[in-house]
């Protein structure tokens, strides 16, 4: 079965690396400092959308979150130090290696019983990239019945586009002012700098492939299509 993640510890330590208070983190992300305090330790599931705010502004990725949660919840660097060359080293052609901006590959098998497994309100995200991949979320994605990213009037918005898959059931995605419901079968992608909403109000759960590059607003590698 999938590698479930703790994240609670990871986002404590991350807090506490910054200097910040739960009080502060709170009122940056419009949640109760008790709510904070629950999802440290692992009392409570944030939404997607609070999930987003939390990494947002805590400075960091929720990858960094997830390979620190995975390390027992060792400190997270901040963003503004990543692990990635910069945009300057990019290479002209993938077949210059000296150059090569994407990380290396160390385990290119994602088996489906070792995946890392985020459960959150009503959703749970399953890892299909056994490495970290600081441009690309490639993800499996389970939407419970009633359940959504967020709320309807707290609609989220982050760097990147967005490419999903609907494997079966339903999702609403709003995207703006426009709602788009995809089926089984069906296709949908969007730049994730509009205001967006994944939702299942329906029967039975969801499940989807989900694909997102350049979350954190990073600009992706020179010739990636």
């Amino acid at each position: 079965m999938a590698d479930e993640i703790q994240l609670g510890a990871a986002i404590r330590s991350a807090r506490e690396e910054r200097g910040l208070s739960l009080r502060e983190v709170a009122r940056r992300v419009g949640v109760s400092p008790s709510f904070v305090s629950q999802v440290e330790t692992g009392k409570a599931n944030p939404s997607v959308g609070t999930l987003y705010a939390l990494v947002g502004v805590l400075g960091t990725s929720l990858d960094d979150l997830i390979g620190a949660a995975g390390s027992n919840g060792a400190p997270v660097a901040p963003a503004g130090i990543p692990d990635r060359p910069s945009a300057d080293r990019v290479p002209p052609s993938v077949g210059e290696q000296p150059g090569r901006t994407w990380p290396p590959v160390d385990v290119p098998l994602q088996t489906a019983t070792d995946r890392k497994r985020l459960q959150m309100t009503g959703v749970v995200w399953e890892r299909l990239t056994h490495d970290h991949d600081p441009y690309v979320d490639f993800l499996h994605v389970e939407y419970a019945p009633g359940s959504a990213s967020c709320a309807p009037e707290e609609l989220m918005r982050h760097g990147g586009r967005e490419y999903g898959h609907v494997l079966s059931g339903r999702l609403e995605v709003q995207i703006g002012f426009e709602t788009y419901e995809v089926g089984p079968g069906d296709s949908i992608h969007f730049d994730s700098t509009t205001p967006h909403r994944l939702s299942n109000p329906h029967d039975e759960p969801c499940r989807a492939i989900w694909f997102v590059i350049a979350r954190s607003g990073d600009d992706r590698p020179t010739g990636y299509a």
